[in-house]
């Protein structure tokens, strides 16, 4: 609901692959807002950094370079137990404002009624808003009428079969599918642990394919999305930490001014 939001905070996408990696050849990458991740080992190609899962050039997420901020070995006694991936919160936390201004509804969906889903749906399932709209953002642009070419429908793109599962009706209806989109980015966090980068693939590829790669499938639409989703992500968490950051500063400033 307005003016309450349930932090899901990445603790690590730390922690991806972190029990199948050799611990000898582990690095923690930690990026510019704070959060930090686990890799085998990285390459990087001017603007794009790719950090890789596994000993192999197959399982990787590739991030711009500048989102970035250092990168160290980790010795075998600093390694984490598998496998969290994200932290929930146990209450609602002061909301900050959510963007959805970069979403282009149509004339059925409000930014004000979209905004109003996407908090109402992230306090029943606890899950921060700014992810939910990341994933819409990628999904669909904030088109509740999209439709892809394999069938999936609406906001968060669910496929008939999703939809049926979570008890959406009609996937054009955007309360309904952001409800079900919620609903089953939520169970598939709870069956990958919390973490966040296979709850993502998942989403995008089925569970089945993650499943049977024991990870991120090699599909490059699939690496692109978790990618693209996480970037979003972390914008978003950046551009509020800013916000949060400037607002005592131009209290200060509108006070002084007014003497």
């Amino acid at each position: 609901m307005p003016g309450t939001r349930n932090k899901l905070a990445i603790l690590a996408l730390t922690t991806v692959f972190a029990a199948s990696l050799p611990c000898h050849a582990t690095e923690r990458v930690t990026l510019l807002n704070g959060f930090a991740m686990l890799c085998h080992h990285h390459s990087q190609d001017g603007e794009k950094t790719r950090l890789y899962l596994s000993p192999g050039e197959e399982n990787f997420i590739e991030m711009k370079t500048e989102q970035i901020g250092s990168v160290e070995t980790v010795p075998e006694s600093a390694l984490p137990p598998p496998v969290l991936g994200v932290e929930r919160s146990s209450g609602p936390e002061k909301s900050s404002a959510l963007e959805t201004k970069d979403l282009h509804t149509g004339p059925d969906l409000s930014q004000d009624d979209l905004q109003e889903m996407i908090r109402d749906a992230g306090q029943e399932h606890n899950l921060d808003v700014d992810l939910l709209a990341s994933v819409i953002k990628t999904e669909s642009g904030g088109n509740s009428r999209a439709v892809s070419h394999a069938g999936a429908k609406g906001l968060m793109q669910l496929m008939p079969s999703t939809a049926a599962a979570m008890g959406v009706q009609d996937s054009f209806a955007p309360d309904q599918n952001v409800r079900g989109g919620t609903a089953y980015l939520d169970s598939l966090l709870v069956h990958y642990h919390d973490n966040l980068a296979l709850a993502l693939a998942a989403y995008n590829a089925g569970p089945k394919a993650v499943d049977r790669y024991h990870g991120i499938p090699p599909y490059p639409e699939t690496r692109a999305y978790v990618a693209r989703v996480i970037h979003e992500f972390n914008r978003r968490t950046r551009a509020h930490t800013a916000v949060t950051k400037a607002s005592p500063k131009q209290s200060i400033h509108t006070t002084a001014s007014s003497r």
